[in-house]
């Protein structure tokens, strides 16, 4: 049985230049709804098609100096792409910042969680 590689790390880029993040987490929401009607049944019957986002979650240390002004983002082009060779790049286009929070611990390093939303997704 041959060894599967799978992906690791990946590297952080907005609009070309590389940020240091700890962790994100991207979610698509489908934009679909359901759709509730009075009936015999009791229950829902389908759902209503919606406009779909990408919500992006992202931990980012903080640096002494050199910081991204992350509140200030808008129309930013996100590409993520794996350190090591063989795993694509994705792209999240039209990228703007919801929500900049900043978290300080006693053991670790000062971090800052951000909220984003991306308009569109491509795959390189």
């Amino acid at each position: 049985m041959a060894l599967q590689e799978y992906l690791g790390s990946i590297v952080m880029e907005i609009d070309g230049r590389e940020v240091e993040v700890e962790s994100l987490d991207v979610t698509f929401k489908t934009g679909r709804k359901l759709v509730k009607t009075m009936n015999r049944t009791g229950r829902a019957k389908g759902f209503a098609k919606g406009i779909g986002e990408f919500d992006l979650k992202v931990t980012a240390v903080i640096p002494v100096s050199g910081d991204v002004n992350w509140a200030a983002i808008e129309g930013a082009k996100i590409t993520i792409y794996p350190l090591t060779d063989g795993g694509s790049r994705t792209s999240y286009l039209d990228c703007f910042t919801t929500d900049v929070g900043r978290k300080y611990t006693v053991d670790n390093e000062a971090k800052q969680d951000l909220s984003m939303v991306a308009l569109r997704e491509v795959v390189e």
